[in-house]
């Protein structure tokens, strides 16, 4: 383990040179020997032969083929889509999105007039109890003024019975003088 740790370290810190030290279009001197390398020592060690990776990538290969190959059959099946039934799809659903529309702003100019009307009804509201609340600040007076005309009321009944009195007393008084001539 320790053995491929080291070799693996070597192995970075060399592809770390190799791709700063040289552009990516020609390979360098280093990275050349550094395949070299590499392929004598999977030979030499006997981890991996180069008759193991065959197999190894021909599955890759077959796998990544496979997967291609199936990228290509959506590619296919979406360019054979029935754009005019798309067509007809989106125009549908602008239409029923259209119509959602009208309602809702059909709804919201009866919530706006319904709106208009209660608040007319409030200020209508608060005027009338302004209105109450003036008369209940002249009823203390207003109920003096009744009890006033209610007194002088009395006052002239007690009046007009008083001058009925003098006027007997004084047709009474006014006879016997008569008399005793």
């Amino acid at each position: 383990m320790s053995s491929l740790y080291s070799r693996s370290k070597d192995l970075s810190s060399r592809s770390r040179k190799s791709l700063s030290d040289s552009p990516p279009s020609s390979p360098s001197p280093s990275t050349k020997t550094f395949r070299q390398d590499r392929a004598s020592r999977s030979d030499s060690s006997g981890v991996e032969s180069s008759s193991d990776r065959l197999p190894a990538r021909t599955s890759t290969y077959t796998r990544r083929e496979n997967r291609l190959a199936s990228l290509s059959k959506t590619d296919d099946d979406s360019a054979s889509k029935d754009y005019k039934k798309l067509y007809e799809d989106a125009l549908a659903e602008n239409e029923k999105l259209k119509s959602r529309l009208d309602d809702s702003k059909q709804e919201l100019t009866k919530i706006r007039s319904q709106l208009d009307r209660v608040a007319q009804e409030k200020e209508a509201l608060e005027k009338k109890v302004s209105d109450m609340e003036e008369e209940l600040k002249t009823l203390p007076a207003l109920a003096r003024l009744q009890a006033l005309r209610r007194g002088n009321a009395r006052l002239l009944v007690e009046n007009k019975a008083m001058l009925r009195t003098l006027a007997c007393l004084t047709q009474t008084a006014s006879l016997p003088e008569t008399e005793d001539l």
